[in-house]
């Protein structure tokens, strides 16, 4: 598995109006339904609206090139859960995985969600997606519970987990 070497340079950055057309063109490339229930999305299909903000994503860069996002959002609007963020898409480019650019998202989703005041930071994984699983349980989130066969995707039933990581010592 190649890691990052000294000479790459990864940065990750928020999100702008400008990185639309670049962002969807990573989101349906990347898509599959080993991470996925929704449909894969059209090819003029935007990343940004009423509820996918700018403001939500980080971008991974690499030699300036955007190789990943991640995105973190409140999982509600309600007062008693603003602790609370939750990890609602992150996507890695399949050229630039095995090199620690994930591991690199969600520590840096961790770390926005803290600076934002949150106490702890929730995602949701099917279950069949093993690779996901182990990258999250490498950062330090914990499985928290399980809704059995709650997708059926193709003509497979597939769990939702769901897993969590406190953000205070």
């Amino acid at each position: 598995m190649p890691r990052m070497r000294e000479s790459d340079q990864l940065i990750i950055r928020p999100a702008r109006t400008e990185d639309e057309k670049e962002l969807a063109v990573l989101n349906r490339t990347t898509w599959t339904p080993l991470a996925e229930v929704a449909p894969k999305p059209a090819e003029d299909a935007g990343v940004f609206d009423e509820r996918h903000s700018p403001d939500q994503f980080l971008l991974a860069l690499l030699d300036d090139r955007l190789v990943g996002y991640v995105r973190v959002a409140s999982p509600t609007p309600l007062a008693s859960n603003r602790h609370v963020r939750q990890i609602q898409g992150l996507a890695v480019d399949t050229a630039a995985r095995g090199r620690g650019i994930g591991v690199a998202l969600v520590e840096a989703a961790c770390g926005a969600a803290r600076e934002q005041g949150a106490r702890r930071i929730t995602l949701r994984v099917l279950g069949h997606n093993a690779p996901a699983r182990a990258l999250y349980e490498r950062c330090g989130f914990v499985v928290e519970g399980s809704l059995a066969e709650e997708f059926l995707i193709g003509d497979v039933y597939v769990d939702d987990i769901w897993m969590a990581r406190r953000l205070t010592d």
